[in-house]
């Protein structure tokens, strides 16, 4: 469900770019992402700062897009956010005692040390790569191209990453603690 809730802006995004335009699709997407942060609200989930980030960099370069009337700036927008969420990893890697990735992972299992670090850097590139293939798609192909690129590409891409990332972290699950029962 919560993947659902989460691809959904990107999906009605897709929807009326086909329908009408980018201008269209761009005000749907701000639309959605309010939507989405409200109903995360509204039903007492929790509401994670990926998504008030997110939510702020659509509505900047969304207004922008629509304000200018130049959809270069919505283009910009998964890159800002790939470059961002890549910069946080790095540095809180660097400059915490526990990094962004090690607390995320953390009440699914106390991976080693070393895994996580790779693991986040793995993830810092992935980040950076995704962001500066969208800039590359953005400036050459054509817009429809792009919009393709968005939903099926990017999405696409992040969804092996996940999957490549799961069996990785699957070899070095730490194995489970012998269950003692009580036979009385």
């Amino acid at each position: 469900m919560k993947l659902l809730l989460d691809l959904l802006p990107l999906v009605l995004f897709f929807i009326f770019y086909q329908l009408y335009d980018i201008y269209a699709a761009t005000l749907i997407l701000m639309a959605a992402m309010a939507g989405q942060i409200l109903l995360l609200k509204l039903t007492g989930r929790p509401v994670e700062k990926m998504h008030w980030i997110t939510l702020a960099l659509v509505l900047a370069f969304g207004a922008l897009t629509l304000g200018l009337r130049n959809p270069q700036f919505i283009m910009w927008k998964p890159t800002i956010v790939n470059w961002l969420f890549a910069a946080a990893l790095l540095l809180s890697q660097r400059f915490m005692a526990r990094g962004f990735l090690h607390r995320m992972l953390a009440p699914v299992a106390d991976f080693p040390e070393a895994v996580v670090v790779r693991l986040n850097y793995a993830w810092v590139v992935f980040l950076s790569a995704a962001g500066l293939l969208n800039l590359y798609v953005a400036y050459n192909f054509a817009e429809s191209t792009w919009v393709d690129f968005k939903l099926f590409g990017l999405t696409g891409l992040s969804l092996v990453f996940i999957v490549l990332q799961s069996l990785y972290l699957a070899r070095h699950m730490p194995a489970p603690e012998a269950v003692e029962t009580d036979q009385s």
